[in-house]
């Protein structure tokens, strides 16, 4: 029979596409994997793996079998969660996805009051695209994930957990602003800085910036919020900036929001887990305590 090491091995090369590089992350020599992968292709009487100069790719069979494997090695760690007691408690390290667009601006008080009320809970937080994130979540390489809807996925749960209102802004010396509410037609044409495409606060600026005659500027992506901020104080083109981010330290440095008639923007938030996962009673406490400490800091 297969060992649970040589599939998760199998799957490190499926993720990697290199036997060098998956024996890195896997933390063994190339060596060691490379036998631990041809016993596991001797035992199942079949070629997993074409191997070539530039790297290695999976065969159909091995396509198929690696499917069932992430399965099996996410049950694993089910297992050990299980073991351990902590499928209804707030103990252990969990891994938490969220978005750089978010996690910094919400994470650093609901981790500080998290640990004052469950101090055995360790957080290990990673920042990332949200549909690589969901992509990781269903791999197991995560626990639990922060992020804007939408997100999709057979195999999880899904709660949404509050609304974050979304602001236009835009430098404090910019003639756009000429005092009490702006209508849309004051728009048409404008510039309108976002981030990656493939960020989801990048999309919704896309369907605001159509919806008022905004043009997208499309040689200034931003990597971050952080860097959205400094090109629109420099005065490049308005932006599309959470609450939360403005309400923190320096949020507001050098902008001014906008007045627009009838503006209701907002993006709402949710949490996800994998829905067979054990530790799905403590997921909820964590919910419920993360959308209650973002609408009170929303509130202030």
């Amino acid at each position: 029979m297969p060992t649970l090491r040589q599939l998760e091995y199998l799957v490190t090369i499926a993720d990697t596409g290199s036997f060098a590089l998956a024996a890195r992350v896997a933390n063994v020599s190339q060596p060691t994997l490379s036998q631990q992968i041809r016993t596991l292709e001797q035992r199942l009487g079949t070629t997993l793996l074409e191997r070539s100069a530039t790297g290695a790719m999976l065969t159909p069979v091995g396509r198929s079998i690696v499917v069932t494997a992430r399965r099996m090695l996410s049950d694993a760690s089910d297992i050990v969660a299980l073991a351990a007691g902590a499928s209804d408690r707030l103990t252990g390290t969990l891994k938490l996805g969220t978005t750089p667009t978010l996690g910094p601006y919400l994470l650093s008080p609901i981790i500080a009051e998290l640990h004052r009320m469950a101090p055995q809970l360790r957080l290990h937080v990673r920042e990332g695209i949200p549909d690589e994130q969901l992509l990781e979540l269903s791999r197991g390489n995560i626990d639990v994930m922060l992020g804007p809807l939408p997100m999709a996925g057979d195999d999880l749960a899904i709660e949404p957990l509050f609304r974050e209102p979304l602001h236009l802004v835009a430098a404090l010396d910019h003639p756009i602003d000429a005092g009490g509410a702006m209508t849309r037609d004051a728009l048409t044409g404008s510039p309108l800085l976002t981030l990656d495409p493939r960020h989801h606060l990048a999309r919704q600026a896309a369907e605001i910036a159509e919806r008022h005659g905004m043009t997208i500027a499309p040689d200034y992506y931003g990597t971050s919020l952080e860097s959205l901020h400094q090109m629109v104080a420099s005065g490049l083109g308005l932006a599309l900036l959470p609450s939360l981010y403005l309400r923190s330290a320096g949020g507001m440095a050098g902008l001014k929001i906008l007045p627009v008639e009838g503006w209701r923007v907002h993006r709402s938030i949710a949490i996800a887990w994998r829905r067979q996962s054990p530790m799905s009673a403590a997921f909820k406490l964590i919910a419920g305590h993360v959308q209650s400490c973002a609408e009170r800091l929303l509130a202030e």
